[in-house]
């Protein structure tokens, strides 16, 4: 990481896609100088991932007024679970309203902007390292190659999932000035899934904690396999529950024995999670990693800050909407008496004998901090051992875990994929409900509207729920409404075009070969 700091300090710019690094030698000659320094910088290109840049919270790697919103991992929650039902923001700030009631959506909106770079900043600093790579005979060159090859996947995931077409820029192309032409979201898929199927016998089994292995790539071309009727308009469920049974069968994973334990400060133990976006309160500082998740869900107004491992007062920003807690109970009462563990994991504060501290179930208004729960599902607390409340949280995000993987299955079971099992299904689901203490389901409660509820339950404010709500084609349109969809307080009917989001003006500007997203001004 050290040398990752020092030596590769990258520029970012939306129409730089010839990003160099800044440095007296080339990456060439500092490999062959010091075979060492590429876990260096290929720790930067992961940490492009939970970091805003390259020394400390308040550094940037792209341009922003703020450097902790220009984070990718914080992009990611933004635009996955702010604009869809369960999660809240009551800041507003600079577009912030936009997406919290999915409503007017701006190209000029800067939290677009942010994912957008955040994926031409990572992807040509991939490109880079790997021409390095290749122009060098450092010892198991072919695992780091494979790795970045995966990490320019997993940032071009996202541009196909958000923005529904992009440009693809790869090592052959460094050098060139020339404006790459637009390529479509059925392109993007084909070349997203035709690396991960190539650089997934390049990748170990098992490797350091953090980095990408056969689970990691597996896990993410299952997830373009399960989306893939929505990315391609042709549905692939049997090849996405090929690579769900490897990850389950090959991957050595188990569900962590306490829900609670995946969420807290000492999740780097766990053994679900997949792949974790690694975040340290000392040595890795962001606003933007599981900070923003933590700090942002707190506010001493109405809540204890130390319970859950942070210095100060909170920030007083994200609530959970009754399209989450409501999963579990239809009252207040209901949620406190239920049995799943996962109900406990919201401040209600219902019955406070001080009415300025209650929250309420009803979110009248999204911008008042007590209309809503806040979740605490993820804190900085650890789940064993003693803890020191911090500012930063160190507490890992789970990208990958397999909770969603047995979920990812039991959909494809229940959408009639012919290599999946109901029986093995249901018993992964029962699975999940009973490290909850949640009751059993039997075969016939196992429908769709089952399973898009209970990954609500599961994996809400895990940058899941609005590629989920759009695969069930719940996202758009009238038919599925909650808290402040469309600006409503009940909820609105919002048009097709919101499916994707629009293509930032800068991009526009910067390459006149890409077109507006259908719908956008």
């Amino acid at each position: 990481m050290a040398l990752s700091l020092m030596l590769l300090l990258l520029s970012s710019c939306v129409n730089d896609l010839n990003t160099e690094p800044k440095v007296e030698q080339t990456l060439e000659s500092i490999i062959a100088n010091d075979p060492n320094a590429v876990a260096g910088l290929l720790s930067k290109i992961y940490g492009t991932f939970a970091l805003s840049g390259p020394d400390g919270p308040a550094s940037q790697d792209i341009v922003g007024p703020d450097a902790g919103e220009t984070a990718f991992l914080r992009g990611i929650i933004n635009l996955q679970d702010f604009t869809a039902d369960a999660m809240k923001n009551r800041w507003g700030d600079d577009g912030l309203d936009q997406l919290t009631t999915a409503s007017n959506w701006s190209p000029s909106n800067k939290f677009f902007r942010y994912l957008y770079d955040r994926v031409y900043f990572t992807v040509p600093n991939c490109n880079n390292l790997i021409i390095a790579l290749n122009s060098t005979n450092v010892s198991g060159k072919e695992q780091y190659i494979a790795e970045l090859r995966f990490l320019r996947s997993l940032a071009y995931f996202y541009m196909i999932d958000c923005f529904g077409k992009g440009v693809i820029v790869t090592e052959e192309d460094l050098g060139s000035l020339v404006p790459k032409q637009q390529s479509t979201r059925k392109e993007m898929f084909e070349y997203v899934e035709s690396e991960l199927l190539s650089v997934e016998s390049n990748l170990p089994l098992t490797n350091t904690y953090g980095r990408a292995n056969k689970s990691v790539a597996r896990m993410l071309l299952a997830k373009l396999y399960l989306n893939a009727k929505v990315y391609t308009g042709q549905e692939r469920y049997d090849d996405a529950v090929v690579y769900i049974k490897k990850v389950i069968d090959e991957g050595n994973f188990s569900l962590a024995p306490n829900f609670v334990s995946v969420f807290s400060g000492d999740n780097n133990t766990s053994p679900e999670i997949i792949f974790p976006l690694i975040a340290d309160p000392l040595v890795s500082k962001s606003y933007g990693n599981s900070t923003y998740l933590i700090n942002g869900s707190i506010s001493a107004d109405t809540m204890t800050p130390s319970i859950y491992g942070i210095n100060g007062n909170g920030w007083q920003g994200h609530r959970a909407t009754k399209a989450w807690y409501g999963l579990f109970g239809n009252t207040p009462q209901e949620l406190e008496s239920s049995s799943d563990d996962r109900a406990h994991l919201f401040w209600s504060n219902y019955s406070d004998s001080n009415p300025d501290k209650r929250h309420s179930y009803e979110m009248n208004d999204y911008k008042k901090w007590t209309d809503g729960y806040p979740s605490t599902k993820f804190r900085s607390t650890n789940f064993n051992g003693p803890q020191t409340n911090t500012d930063f949280s160190g507490t890992d995000f789970p990208l990958f875990r397999l909770a969603d993987a047995y979920l990812m299955y039991a959909e494809c079971a229940v959408r009639g994929a012919s290599n999946a099992s109901l029986t093995e299904a249901l018993g992964y689901v029962n699975d999940i409900r009973r490290r909850s203490h949640a009751a059993e389901i039997s075969a016939g409660q196992m429908t769709l509207d089952f399973i898009l509820d209970e990954r609500g339950r599961e994996l809400n404010f895990e940058g899941h729920r609005r590629t989920d709500l759009i695969r069930f084609e719940k996202f758009a349109g009238g038919s599925y409404l909650w808290p402040w969809k469309g600006g409503v307080k009940e909820g609105t009917s919002i048009s097709p075009n919101y499916n994707l989001f629009p293509i930032p003006t800068t991009a526009l500007q910067a390459n006149p070969n890409l077109t507006q997203n259908p719908g956008y001004n």
